[in-house]
């Protein structure tokens, strides 16, 4: 198939490559132009602007943006005049659902259809595939089912679940039809959600691991300092590098995420290149705004997001408010690290 393709960045432009391997034609933008010019071969074209690119699409159109959440409205307001009826924009990045919805809406006027895809992938996305969790019109999802087959893992990307009789789903392939417009997005939104306390799980897990040996350690005893009772039980000098490969093989709590845990631990076993600062693109706190409005518990995934506003140094301020109280009514002084 034709596509057309806007945003070339981390994930758009293997996603690019993995459709013109997959034999589809691909007209890209982006504002980069050495993007374009890194992407442009035989089935690959680049296009000057966005009217360039859709000069190029043949009738009816279809065009992915893999912009950020922020700049699709203002992507979509160069790019609706320059459509035609029966047109087809498909939102693949990570826009709330809501947004979908409206979109969908008014894109409607003009008769122009809209997916929203929540792909899942990342930058490996290129070799492994990407997961698609789709919303729109059953229609349209069909029409453009051999894009999602080639961009999607494939049904030998995992073992087929033992006791499963739907064997005619495309989840099996990796993509799926969640639901009409915003249903896509939601299912991301969920996803992403997920992942902040996968990642937020693994990562406190390991961080006990790393401070097992406290017991060797000089420890300040006084009315500051709570004592460690028994620091014999903490003698430990553990390798994360060599648990977490371990935990890789056999164990319940084996993923992709420790797969990636445990190469960045053979890379840089101190995480010497990192700072701790860790940012959220917006679906985690969607997920827990969705569970209010449903009068769903979530108490994991809402202390996963949390901590990511703990990284980047929100929790500054609170943290000298409690000092200043228990120094105002113990008369407590700060000690120093």
């Amino acid at each position: 198939m034709q596509i057309g393709m806007i945003g070339l960045g981390r994930m758009g432009a293997n996603m690019v490559r993995r459709l013109a391997d997959g034999d589809h034609n691909c007209i890209v933008y982006d504002v980069q132009d050495s993007a374009i010019q890194a992407l442009v071969h035989h089935n690959v074209a680049g296009a000057t602007s966005i009217s360039d690119l859709v000069s190029q699409l043949d009738q009816p159109r279809v065009i992915w943006l893999m912009v950020p959440a922020a700049i699709v409205d203002e992507s979509l307001k160069t790019l609706v005049p320059l459509l035609s009826s029966g047109d087809i924009i498909i939102d693949g990045g990570n826009s709330y659902y809501h947004d979908d919805i409206r979109r969908g809406n008014e894109l409607k006027l003009h008769k122009i259809h809209y997916l929203d895809v929540g792909t899942s992938g990342g930058v490996a996305g290129l070799d492994r595939g990407y997961c698609l969790m789709i919303g729109g019109e059953k229609e349209i999802v069909q029409h453009l089912s051999p894009i999602f087959e080639t961009l999607a893992p494939g049904v030998d990307a995992a073992p087929l679940t033992v006791g499963r009789t739907n064997r005619s789903s495309t989840a099996d392939h990796g993509y799926l039809h969640c639901g009409p417009q915003g249903a896509g997005h939601f299912v991301k939104m969920v996803h992403n959600g997920i992942e902040y306390g996968i990642m937020g799980a693994y990562a406190e897990g390991l961080n006990i691991l790393h401070h097992a040996n406290i017991g060797k350690s000089k420890v300040d005893s006084d009315a500051e300092t709570t004592p460690l009772r028994n620091p014999e039980h903490y003698q430990y000098e553990l390798d994360l590098t060599e648990i977490t490969e371990l935990w890789r093989r056999g164990s319940v709590i084996g993923s992709w995420l420790l797969d990636l845990t445990a190469a960045a631990l053979v890379k840089d076993p101190k995480l010497e290149n990192y700072t701790g600062r860790v940012s959220d693109s917006g679906e985690g706190r969607w997920t827990i705004m969705a569970a209010i409005d449903e009068a769903v518990p979530i108490p994991i995934l809402s202390a996963a997001l949390f901590e990511r506003f703990s990284s980047r140094g929100a929790a500054d301020f609170s943290d000298k408010l409690l000092s200043a109280m228990r120094h105002g009514f113990g008369g407590h002084i700060e000690k120093s690290d």
